[in-house]
């Protein structure tokens, strides 16, 4: 028997005498309906394979509820859970709950804004937003605001390296103008304040700039290309994926906690189809994150205000003691 829902794989792992009736129930159509009658019929059915699936999600209340943060409320990240349930209808039960309980352990809503939960073939996969990025990022206590956006052709914009910040960079959206005169986009970009004041460099990321990232490092969109199916996160919302590469460029510039590590570690894992499981870092990854904590610390040095720069320790000099005519015969002797 081919279970070929995950709707079917539910309901054969949980019944104690699955049958062919209980492993697919389909929705009942009358030859002739209309295409509102037919439609009305997926409905229930699909409202039916959520019930299921929600239901069987609720056994593992608590190992949700241990790994959602204080800060996260469980009522609406299973809330969020619902409503991507029928996009994810052909998923395997295991890699649904895998990437749900992944998704929570960062604190992280499957609302299409601070994460996402996409099925690739039979495997349900979790990816962070660049809003979900932005989170953690403020999580770590040194960074006071994020700006990532997108210029459009018709935006007002400059960007001048060698002047001083914030003169360096300007963008002015034309929110005013109808979406069809702003244009298409032209550049990503992303760029921090710290809570010392200083600001991060400005990273821009221009479109042939993504294109090139995207065909270099995702496994993903190759999968989609190779397989004709186009449907990975690239191929879905390649403006969302435009901004999240120039934040993830922005990692090199900024405060890195071990979360956000892990969190790209985990966005790579499901990039390359492999689990994504979360784990401390290792030795070396420790090593990496101090080097990486102090050269942020001397870049918000070399960009915070004068007066808030840290003065040099000026040590003076400790001449010998000349000793006495009398000390230097006493030497001789």
């Amino acid at each position: 028997m081919a279970l070929s829902t995950l709707r079917d794989r539910v309901r054969m792992a949980t019944s104690d005498k699955p049958t062919e009736k209980a492993a697919a129930v389909p929705a009942v159509v009358v030859e002739g309906s209309t295409p509102e009658e037919l439609r009305a019929a997926e409905q229930v059915e699909s409202g039916a394979a959520t019930d299921t699936v929600m239901s069987w999600l609720e056994r593992y209340a608590d190992d949700f509820t241990q790994a959602l943060p204080s800060h996260v409320d469980t009522g609406s990240f299973m809330a969020a859970v619902r409503a991507l349930l029928p996009s994810l209808s052909r998923c395997t039960p295991a890699s649904l709950l895998q990437s749900l309980l992944t998704c929570a352990r960062f604190g992280l809503v499957p609302d299409g804004r601070h994460a996402v939960i996409v099925a690739e073939g039979p495997f349900a996969v979790f990816i962070p937003m660049y809003q979900g990025y932005v989170d953690l990022m403020y999580r770590s206590g040194r960074v006071g605001s994020v700006h990532v956006g997108l210029i459009h052709e018709g935006d007002e914009w400059s960007y001048e390296p060698t002047a001083p910040a914030p003169l360096d960079f300007v963008h002015k959206p034309r929110v005013d103008l109808p979406k069809a005169d702003r244009g298409a986009p032209i550049l990503a970009y992303a760029f921090t304040w710290m809570t010392s004041g200083a600001r991060s460099a400005v990273v821009m990321l221009s479109r042939e700039d993504a294109e090139a990232i995207r065909d270099e490092y995702s496994k993903a969109y190759q999968r989609a290309e190779d397989s004709g199916a186009k449907d990975s996160f690239w191929h879905r919302d390649f403006n969302a994926a435009w901004s999240k590469s120039a934040l993830r460029r922005l990692h090199k510039l900024v405060p890195m906690s071990a979360e956000l590590v892990a969190l790209a570690r985990v966005d790579d894992a499901g990039d390359a189809g492999q689990v994504q499981v979360i784990h401390a870092p290792t030795g070396e990854e420790r090593a990496l994150l101090v080097e990486a904590e102090e050269q942020h610390a001397r870049a918000e040095d070399s960009q915070a205000p004068e007066e808030a720069r840290p003065r040099p320790v000026v040590r003076k000099r400790v001449q010998p003691k000349r000793m006495s005519r009398a000390e230097r015969k006493g030497l001789r002797r």
